[in-house]
């Protein structure tokens, strides 16, 4: 028996999905060879981190509001839609260090399009020249064009302008995506969705 082997056209998309960090699933085309549909974009991004596909049954009862799981390790979020009809995979940015890392269950509580950036506390002890506010919509501002706050204080999904983070331990505390792809998920996520950081 051979080994199927995957067509030089479908490992460029394959390879150009993950650069995105929106990972497709594969299909078969009319000739019977395997295809993934386009990315989002073809820009392949550097520093993304290896995952794969999860079942939401391993780690949540229900996918009740949806349902987000951030894997530290892999730098990955996994996104479940209430009716399971919709899964996404990303690539994040993670806390620089375990003492800034906040592991266990949470739930998105408040959600802000172009949120202006305050420096925490600690934040600004270890860095008192950051300036106490970035407004919202600078293109500068730490969290990007969206965030979820949630129910841990200070704590948040959100974009960043920095791309180079993703896929790094680079966060002081909260988990960053790509603005695309957190503006796709601000569109799915409801005030209420499960979040578990694992």
């Amino acid at each position: 028996m051979t080994a199927e082997r995957l067509p030089r056209r479908a490992f460029l998309g394959a390879a150009a999905a993950l650069g995105t960090g929106l990972l497709t699933v594969p299909a078969r085309a009319q000739d019977g060879t395997t295809e993934f549909a386009p990315p989002a974009s073809s820009t392949i991004r550097n520093n993304i981190s290896s995952f794969r596909m999860l079942d939401w049954k391993q780690y949540f009862d229900n996918t009740k509001k949806g349902a987000i799981l951030v894997d530290i390790t892999s730098r990955a979020l996994h996104f479940w839609s209430e009716d399971q009809s919709v899964y996404r995979l990303y690539p994040t940015s993670v806390p620089l260090s375990e003492d800034l890392t906040r592991r266990g269950r949470t739930e998105v509580v408040q959600k802000v399009v172009n949120p202006p950036w305050r420096p925490t506390p600690s934040m600004k002890e270890r860095n008192p020249e950051w300036p106490d506010v970035v407004e919202g919509g600078a293109p500068d501002n730490p969290l990007g064009t969206r965030a979820m706050y949630l129910s841990w204080t200070y704590y948040r999904i959100h974009g960043t302008h920095d791309t180079r983070k993703i896929g790094r331990k680079s966060s002081n505390g909260c988990i960053g995506l790509y603005n695309e792809h957190v503006e796709e998920l601000y569109d799915m996520v409801k005030i209420g969705t499960q979040v578990l950081l694992i």
